[in-house]
């Protein structure tokens, strides 16, 4: 009988069934307890686990409920009051959200691999990190009562792979005003060789740079106007041709940064393994060393008025500047996974105005977020013979999720649910598309709009505009 009910929903609901599958594969409970344990610094499990509160947590930031104490009440079988859920999620340690988000992450990567999809650039893995500050919350917090302007819970600093579509890590920032290009530092100890790390002029400091070239990772950030310091600069090369405007580039030398003895170029990269440790150097520590700046002139200015930008890299000469200059248009991609985070996932509940807990609500969301992208991936696979030009709007293919998942959840028991948790990623990847299948492209395609019209924004007074309390 079950079996007959599982196969009916694949048949009129299979975006449902896959995203079910997908959440068991990426998040199951026992594997979400068990980071927890390894994570946890001072909280501990007694009757509330931590896999409970992720659950209610998801089904908030998917909207199938309007908050967290919604989905509390409606739960029915929460074995602690709604107060003492509460104080738990408002302790949730970020070390925990840490590991919550990488660890799905790892899980998700050999489904997306077997998917297969372009590569941006032959034999490296892109990295993109950028920061992320939560939007001001309700003064639901007894010491804000008496402040006029409103919370900030915090911010996260989070890198993305646009090859993958996936948010492969993330660190959670309880203080609002705590410095990005210090948050950043625990997530580069994770970068190795074989990687190439994309980021804003914001991230452009002597210790950033030298501590991805210290891991044997490459860089390609946007020059910042005041540091790091340039000691010598060599000559102009020709200018060439690129899709915005005309690329030259020159080498410079920065004093005080980490010189490995040899230099990998492509091929080296290729050899290492995606997951391999860092490549461990010998040699100097401080040293004078040389990198390159690639310099576009566009043909159209920014909106900020601005002419021409400068890159730095550490890349080899055997990436020319023109693959560079294109390949940092790609660091836009994470500022359109912030968009979808906020316009298509609930990823910013109000109600929760403490920062840990509003930074559970964050993370949950990525996690939701990378389920959705490996669906959206899965659609677009199963259909290329037939529509190749197919484009998945998240949106519309969370809104297919909706129709069927509460649904889905009453209709059949996690006890005569096919477990997905230890599956096989090719076997999951299998089953995904035999359901992607089962879709019509036409009620999960995007919708493509005109190009937008300068509008002037109306005055508002900065004391208004920038009021709030951290």
């Amino acid at each position: 009988m079950w079996q007959a009910v599982i196969e009916r929903f694949e048949r009129y609901a299979p975006a449902s069934v896959m995203a079910r599958l997908a959440l068991q594969h990426a998040l199951p409970a026992h594997w979400t307890n068990d980071v927890f344990e390894t994570h946890r610094q001072r909280q501990y499990p007694r009757e509330l686990l931590f896999s409970s509160i992720v659950e209610l947590m998801t089904l908030v930031t998917l909207g199938m409920r309007p908050s967290l104490h919604a989905a509390a009440r409606q739960h029915g079988g929460l074995p602690v009051s709604l107060a003492a859920l509460y104080d738990k999620v408002n302790r949730s340690e970020p070390a925990v959200l840490r590991g919550l988000v990488s660890g799905s992450a790892q899980r998700l990567m050999p489904v997306v691999a077997e998917l297969g999809g372009p590569v941006s650039l032959a034999g490296w893995q892109l990295r993109i990190v950028d920061g992320n500050h939560l939007a001001a919350s309700d003064k639901r917090l007894k010491v804000l009562r008496g402040h006029r302007g409103a919370a900030l819970p915090g911010h996260s600093l989070v890198v993305y792979d646009p090859d993958a579509g996936l948010v492969c890590d993330m660190v959670a920032c309880e203080d609002a005003y705590e410095s990005e290009r210090v948050g950043v530092l625990p997530l580069i100890e994770r970068a190795h060789s074989g990687q190439l790390w994309i980021a804003d002029r914001h991230f452009c400091t002597h210790t950033i740079l030298d501590s991805l070239a210290r891991t044997g990772a490459h860089f390609l950030v946007r020059e910042h106007a005041k540091h790091p310091r340039v000691g010598q600069r060599g000559g102009w090369s020709e200018p060439k041709r690129s899709d915005t405007g005309a690329v030259r580039e020159q080498t410079i030398a920065v004093e005080g940064i980490h010189v490995p003895p040899t230099r990998g170029g492509k091929k080296a990269a290729q050899s290492s393994a995606p997951d391999s440790p860092p490549a461990q150097t010998a040699g100097p520590a401080q040293q004078t060393g040389t990198w390159r700046r690639i310099q576009i002139t566009l043909d159209s200015p920014t909106e900020a008025g601005e002419h021409t930008i400068g890159l730095w890299t550490n890349l080899p000469m055997t990436v020319d500047a023109a693959t560079l200059a294109q390949l940092y248009r790609k660091r836009w991609r994470i500022e359109h996974m912030f968009q979808r985070l906020e316009s298509v996932l609930n990823s910013e509940i109000k109600s929760l105005g403490h920062p840990r807990a509003a930074l559970l609500g964050f993370a949950v969301a990525v996690l939701a977020y990378n389920v959705l992208s490996l669906l959206q991936r899965a659609v677009e696979h199963a259909h290329r013979p037939q529509t190749p030009e197919l484009e998945v709007s998240t949106y519309h293919l969370a809104v297919q999720v909706n129709i069927g998942y509460e649904g889905l959840l009453i209709a059949v028991p996690a006890e005569h649910w096919p477990s997905a948790a230890n599956q096989d990623p090719k076997t999951l990847a299998q089953t995904l598309l035999r359901l992607a299948k089962r879709i019509s492209p036409k009620q999960v395609a995007t919708s493509k709009r005109g190009p937008k019209t300068c509008r002037p924004k109306g005055y508002v007074d900065a004391r208004v505009a920038s009021a709030h309390v951290s």
